[in-house]
């Protein structure tokens, strides 16, 4: 029993190490590119060694370190807010809808569930933001548009309320003379803190990796967040390629377009692969939680 134990936990590590490397190499493959020299990656190809280090890529990003330390702040501020307020209203949809005795629950999820399948589109929602709402070159349009609530984290969050937090315990502190807001503070916020850390998790990532909100309503340097500014330095680069392949003026080898590239990703990603280690077990947590009964 003991040897089959041992079989069993050595084969679990080596499966998990396979898996570990899976998911490193790529990341440590994009690094190796992101330095290494422009001719060298076109000859030779990628490596996880490179032939030839360059750091031009990277030089080429920090040329403007204000402007890419003000893309950075703006991403956090966006990121911490915008989780913030997705939270907020998320909570205060799908509490009311866990309920079983709100007053028309059946339409109001059916509307809830509409959103997920059917939307007007790209053109309507860009007129509908810049000409009714005017959000466009504001800071809302960085956190609005697509992001502040998803029908989806509203009906993962309900179901979680339904199925993890006892009515009994409603029942019990409405006969204590708590009313509703009371109950959600007290009882039901303490109660969901996985859902709710992963929920975070989930929404801070798509407000920290969205570029398409600031491609669609931001022209002006100063909103620039972090994704954004990157993709416009991907673009400029893309541009000196083709100029320079048109005036045939300068040695495109000697351009690190590549490298730009992975050092963009690389920038990106940083941040995030920082914090996620601080962040997975709640996501974890907040995932498993409801294969647990009893």
């Amino acid at each position: 029993m003991i040897r089959r134990d041992r079989v069993f936990q050595t084969t679990a590590n080596i499966i998990m190490i396979v898996l570990m490397l899976y998911c490193m190499l790529p990341l440590l493959l994009l690094f190796a590119s992101s330095i290494t020299e422009e001719r060298a990656l076109i000859v030779n190809g990628y490596s996880f060694w490179p032939s030839r280090i360059d750091w031009s890529a990277y030089k080429y990003i920090l040329i403007d370190s204000t402007q890419i330390v003000r893309g950075y702040g703006i991403s956090a501020v966006v990121t911490l807010l915008g989780t913030v307020l997705n939270l907020m209203l998320t909570t205060l949809f799908a509490y009311p809808l866990s309920r079983k005795d709100l007053p028309g629950k059946t339409v109001i999820s059916f509307i809830l569930f509409f959103t997920m399948l059917f939307n007007g589109g790209l053109v309507p929602s860009y007129i509908m933001w810049t000409q009714l709402f005017h959000i466009k070159n504001t800071f809302w349009a960085l956190l609005v548009p697509n992001l502040m609530m998803g029908a989806f984290n509203v009906i993962m969050m309900r179901t979680y309320f339904a199925s993890n937090i006892p009515t009994e315990l409603i029942d019990a502190a409405k006969i204590d003379g708590s009313g509703e807001y009371g109950i959600l503070a007290r009882i039901i916020l303490p109660m969901a803190k996985p859902i709710l850390s992963t929920l975070a998790l989930l929404v801070g990532l798509g407000y920290w990796n969205d570029w398409l909100n600031g491609l669609y309503y931001v022209n002006q340097d100063r909103l620039y967040s972090i994704q954004v500014l990157l993709n416009r330095m991907l673009m400029d680069t893309q541009f000196l390629m083709s100029s320079a392949a048109q005036k045939m003026s300068v040695d495109t080898s000697q351009l690190p377009s590549t490298g730009i590239k992975m050092a963009i990703a690389v920038m990106g990603i940083l941040p995030v692969l920082v914090v996620y280690p601080f962040l997975q077990k709640y996501l974890v947590q907040g995932i498993t939680i409801g294969a647990v009964k009893g």
